[in-house]
């Protein structure tokens, strides 16, 4: 503890048949918690070693779109805590995402079972707890596994988050721009990894290559690499995350007949492995949210809150283009009525210019075992406002389902730093049974719609079977650059879209095709509604 502990204690005065009045310290930083409108409760304030049960720790619902942390390393409780937040959040009407990446979060649609843990830390906190389960929708990358498929296009997913996950470096993302752009300008669709694929193969083909020099910047040699990145990256079996129908985000912002949030989660543990490319799939989710949803300012609660679990892997090796779209979007999406929880192990795996946007802190324990945790302790005590506390120790005495919280006043200012015992979360902590998920997933109202993948006509089919008479695959390319050269010929897109085949294909997909990709952050493309 700090050197004010060793002041004499002073106390506020105890009313008779009162409970017993809180110390000096403590009573100040109870202080800073004492809301009048709605909020969430996230546990009892523990001073000296003792839980104060009277002073309750709160964070107010109309500042949950100002964004958040959740850290602490493994096994301190920063999933129950995900849980006990999003109960909550669903409780006040308000609709809630997580990335369940170890796969123990689908409990939060059953009631949760009593036993002597959780009874012990609800008479410790004074919390009423009642177990409930939750409305709640399962969602798979690719329908792998258990939940409904949530698939992106590679046309909307963009240059800049597929450069991510395929690990390009900043001038091969740079060039993977270009070859978006010189897709949406012939009008030749993109859909899934098959047609990128299709117009990286013509481009650096024989007959593709005057096509390629109207591409300014562009190198065979960095088509080529782009190309064996496309091979590999479906040979990996990625290609059934990129395709139709393509996952509306709207079906995020629901609310169940009785007025609660649908929590929507994100089951990943089938793709946990590739961790590049789940989480360039959270920022294509949350950046489509940003496109599509109109300004709201402030408001009485948020539309969507969005847990971002594994954060570190988002800005592992970012590039810069990639780091200032992230900083971004957190800064102006919460002006559309979404707040964003980073969950991670320290702050320091968040960027600077977006950790100092994240307004709400749930600090679980940190370890010190070796030089590098000291100095992460270190940097993650410099992050928190001052203290009366001693941060470095209390960090890591403090037990699983324990953590240092600030949050934001309602009228916006940070509360004080409060060591806080948490409250159990009312729903089954740990998963659900498999039956069950599967049950769940194929009564849901959206699994029909997103189910059976659909696979129309687009860039592939027009630079392959689709072509025009006489026109050549990316294959058939191959094989003609070895056969004599015969009087030239326009090129196989300019034939695509001079052919009467495209011009009525144009009219019947509308305004977007034909005509270059409006494209805003991470490059991505607004969806036609």
């Amino acid at each position: 503890m700090s050197d004010s502990e060793t002041m004499p204690e002073a106390t506020a005065p105890e009313a008779p048949g009162s409970a017993p009045a809180l110390p000096r310290e403590a009573l100040e930083i109870a202080s800073g918690y004492a809301f009048s409108g709605p909020a969430l409760d996230l546990g009892a304030l523990l001073w000296d070693g003792t839980c104060l049960p009277d002073a309750q720790v709160r964070v107010p619902l109309p500042m949950l779109n100002r964004h958040g942390l959740v850290a602490g390393a493994t096994g301190t409780g920063k999933t129950k805590t995900l849980q006990l937040i999003a109960e909550q959040l669903s409780a006040q009407g308000v609709p809630v995402f997580l990335a369940d990446v170890k796969g123990d979060l689908s409990g939060i649609s059953a009631p949760g079972q009593p036993n002597e843990g959780v009874t012990g830390r609800a008479a410790e906190v004074h919390q009423h707890w009642t177990p409930a389960g939750f409305p709640a929708e399962f969602y798979a990358l690719g329908g792998l596994r258990h939940g409904i498929p949530v698939r992106a296009t590679i046309t909307s997913f963009g240059p800049v988050l597929l450069s991510k996950a395929l690990r390009l470096n900043q001038t091969q993302e740079q060039s993977l721009g270009l070859i978006f752009h010189y897709a949406d300008q012939k009008g030749l669709e993109l859909i899934d990894l098959k047609d990128l694929r299709a117009v990286v193969a013509f481009l650096t083909s024989d007959e593709g290559k005057a096509e390629l020099k109207t591409i300014g910047g562009l190198s065979t040699a960095t088509a080529g690499v782009i190309l064996r990145s496309l091979t590999a990256f479906e040979a990996q079996g990625m290609a059934d995350f990129f395709g139709e129908p393509e996952f509306d985000t709207a079906d995020l912002l629901r609310t169940a007949q009785d007025g609660r949030g649908v929590v929507s989660v994100l089951e990943l543990p089938a793709v946990q492995d590739r961790p590049q490319l789940f989480s360039t799939f959270l920022m294509w989710l949350l950046a489509d949210l940003f496109h599509d949803l109109p300004e709201v300012g402030d408001v009485d609660k948020p539309k969507l809150v969005f847990f971002f679990d594994e954060a570190h892997l988002l800005f592992d090796d970012a590039s810069k283009a990639f780091l200032d779209s992230i900083t971004q979007t957190v800064r102006l999406i919460r002006s559309k009525g979404v707040g964003v929880f980073f969950v991670t192990q320290t702050p320091k795996d968040v960027p600077p210019d977006v950790l100092g946007q994240l307004g709400n802190r749930v600090q679980h324990a940190l370890r010190a075992f070796t030089p590098d945790d000291q100095k992460a302790l270190k940097a993650t005590v410099k992050t928190f406002p001052n203290s009366a506390y001693d941060l470095e120790e209390l960090l890591t005495g403090l037990g699983t389902g324990e953590a240092v919280v600030t949050v934001l006043s309602e009228k916006g200012a940070p509360t004080p730093v409060a060591a806080t015992r948490l409250r159990a979360p009312e729903s089954l902590m740990g998963p659900v049974d498999a039956g069950a998920l599967d049950q769940a997933v194929r009564s849901s109202p959206l699994y029909g719609r997103y189910a059976q993948a659909v696979d129309r006509e687009s860039a592939y089919e027009k630079l392959t079977s689709g072509k025009p008479a006489g026109a050549k695959g990316p294959d058939e390319m191959r094989e003609a650059a070895r056969a004599p050269k015969s009087t030239p010929q326009p090129s196989m897109v300019d034939q695509v879209v001079d052919s009467g085949m495209f011009r009525s294909l144009a009219r019947s997909v509308g305004t977007q095709i034909g005509r270059e990709i409006t494209r805003s952050l991470f490059g991505t493309a607004r969806r036609r509604r």
